[in-house]
């Protein structure tokens, strides 16, 4: 590409909308396209790794993924970072987390900085055909499709003018947690998808610890294991497509799904179930020399959707943005993983339901810290009902049926922190924070995952009804990076607020309250009522003498909450009420609220703490 030609692709992308900060997009010294590697990307939506044979599942019925495994390289642990499509999807475009950038809210449309060039830009920068068939879903501003040389239902590499590379995806949706809904589940046995009867009876599924023995989810799970096994016919027809054209001996398969799912407890949630993938990699002799791992072997690296920008780029011969956030796992530029490496994991707002956790894991440990105590662990959506399997918990929580762990899914407040060992609990639901003995690993994950946002400069510190005016004329990414935008002591009392309160933290609540009462800044007095909703939560306000603070101190503070000139900050104040036994000053409280002209996300807030 002559310096010129770089001018007027750079031109183009910015009308597009995804301008090129410099005009070095260039491979390095324009590797002829015949010696450069096709890529294809086979990826299924809403199951988790354990889904599939090849990742141990005894009962899966998975014979085209499981030989790719064998002849490929198959990842042990492997995340997505987000469990829900469209922010999984945003950090996959820009190999940036959602949260550092802005996108990890479900289904938004904020803007990112113009620097940040979507992966299949630069590959077409480096001379591939790029097609998409054909799920967008990037929840970023901008015309998804633009990025690409095809991006539809019929789109694939054989749009590509002779000799040159591809990068195509194809994107399986069958796998999606709405082919559990009954409706969906009739019309695939009417068009012979999957079984007329399940291969397996409800009565003989395995089921894990994580979800109750209902018959509902007996149903669904057996279901799914039909729904998988159409997948992976539908994977299998994909790569005989690649063969029949002749490809196979020059092409680079990936097969992974864009995040967990889809029964109880799995899309949504930050445990495995919900976050962790499998992911296949097939690599032909020709380009073996791109990977460091031989043909069948189970890779032991930490690899998350961060990271895939960067791997493609180095699989063609470039290195990765200065700005793009994880590490090439493969190819020329491929970097060895860090001894001390975790993976960042994030969920915030769902559809209509907002919420605030964090994670990290090292494959053998996971901490999960919730910044959003008041809200049920489940569900995170109302759209899952549909699912039987679904319903039916939520049924049997309110019959008074459940117990234990399957119960505390649906109870608030929830724990502010929650640590598992994973070899020894993989479906996590040992719940190891309390235990003395784990108190120091406890404090190194806790220290481990805020300096994690603090490095990344997690922007979920600024609740999403103050994203454009805290953004401004730029980008949220680029505010809060801004040396006069608080993000260090936003942070400090973010980790106050949603700290455990155990024992007498009347110290604590009283700097909360001092904070609220007296902040200038709403970001500082929203995180200080939190803390002091949160602290009032543990004590049931029945037994205020656990904080040390009495009920009539948390209603002034909660009463000064409702005259903040910041409506989420007012939210959260209703919350206080309701948390302290007041339900009807809550609720005329969230009813004022609606009565006046809002903005789709603080209806959706008002309304969700309203049904609360």
């Amino acid at each position: 590409m002559t310096r010129a030609s770089a001018r007027v692709l750079a031109s183009f992308l910015h009308v597009v909308g995804f301008a090129c900060v410099s005009l070095d997009i260039r491979v390095e010294a324009q590797t002829p396209p015949k010696d450069r590697p096709n890529i294809l990307w086979i990826t299924s939506e809403d199951n988790a790794a354990h889904w599939l044979g090849c990742y141990g599942n005894a009962q899966a019925r998975t014979p085209r993924l499981d030989a790719l495994a064998r002849g490929g390289l198959r990842f042990r642990y492997a995340y997505s970072n987000a469990p829900v499509c469209a922010v999984a999807r945003s950090t996959l475009l820009t190999g940036v987390h959602a949260p550092s950038q802005g996108t990890q809210h479900m289904r938004s449309r904020y803007a990112i900085p113009e620097r940040f060039v979507p992966y299949p830009t630069l590959l077409r920068a480096a001379g591939y055909w790029c097609s998409n068939r054909s799920k967008t879903d990037f929840n970023i501003r901008g015309d998804d499709k633009a990025c690409w040389d095809a991006c539809s239902g019929k789109a694939s590499w054989r749009g590509r003018r002779a000799g040159q590379p591809f990068f195509s995806i194809v994107n399986l949706t069958l796998s999606h947690e709405s082919s559990l809904f009954p409706a969906r589940v009739e019309k695939s046995r009417e068009t012979g998808r999957i079984p007329k009867q399940s291969r397996l009876s409800p009565a003989d599924v395995v089921l894990p610890p994580y979800v109750p023995d209902l018959p509902e989810v007996r149903n669904d799970f057996a279901i799914y294991h039909d729904v998988m096994t159409a997948l992976d016919s539908a994977v299998g027809r994909v790569l005989d497509e690649l063969e029949r054209d002749g490809l196979a001996d020059d092409t680079i398969v990936f097969y992974f799904s864009d995040h967990g799912g889809p029964t109880p407890r799995g899309k949504r949630y930050l445990e495995d179930t919900g976050v962790r993938v499998p992911l296949l990699v097939s690599v032909p002799e020709r380009w073996r020399k791109l990977v460091p791992f031989e043909p069948g072997s189970v890779v032991d690296e930490l690899v998350s959707f961060v990271d895939f920008a960067p791997t493609l780029l180095s699989l063609v011969g470039s290195k990765a943005p200065a700005h793009m956030q994880g590490r090439a796992f493969l190819g020329t530029h491929r970097t060895a993983q860090a001894d001390d490496a975790v993976v960042f994991l994030y969920a915030d707002r769902f559809d209509a339901l907002p919420g605030m956790r964090r994670a990290i894991t090292d494959g053998r440990t996971k901490y999960v810290r919730c910044f959003t105590q008041h809200l049920p662990g489940a569900p995170y959506s109302p759209y899952p009902l549909q699912m039987p399997s679904w319903s039916a918990m939520r049924d049997a929580h309110i019959a008074g049926e459940l117990s234990g762990y399957h119960r505390s899914l649906w109870t608030t407040p929830q724990p502010a922190e929650r640590l598992y060992d994973l070899e020894s609990d993989p479906f996590e639901v040992h719940d190891l924070a309390a235990d003395p003995a784990h108190r120091g690993l406890l404090e190194r994950m806790r220290e481990r995952l805020k300096g994690t946002m603090a490095e990344l400069h997690d922007t979920s510190l600024v609740p999403e009804e103050f994203f454009e005016s805290v953004a401004g004329d730029t980008t949220l990414y680029d505010a809060v990076r801004d040396p006069e935008f608080p993000h260090a002591a936003l942070l400090d009392l973010a980790f106050m607020a949603t700290a455990s309160m155990q024992g007498t933290m009347s110290n604590a609540v009283t700097e909360l309250m001092k904070v609220a009462a007296e902040a200038d800044d709403p970001l500082r007095r929203y995180w200080a009522l939190q803390g002091v909703l949160h602290a009032s939560l543990r004590a049931h306000a029945t037994t205020p003498r656990a904080l040390g603070i009495g009920v009539d101190a948390l209603r002034r503070c909660f009463e000064a909450g409702l005259g903040d000139a910041a409506f989420p900050n007012r939210v959260v104040a209703a919350h206080g009420f309701a948390s302290i036994g007041d339900h009807e000053t809550a609720k005329r409280a969230l009813e004022r609220e609606l009565e006046h002209s809002l903005s789709d996300v603080e209806k959706l807030r008002a309304r969700q703490a309203l049904d609360r």
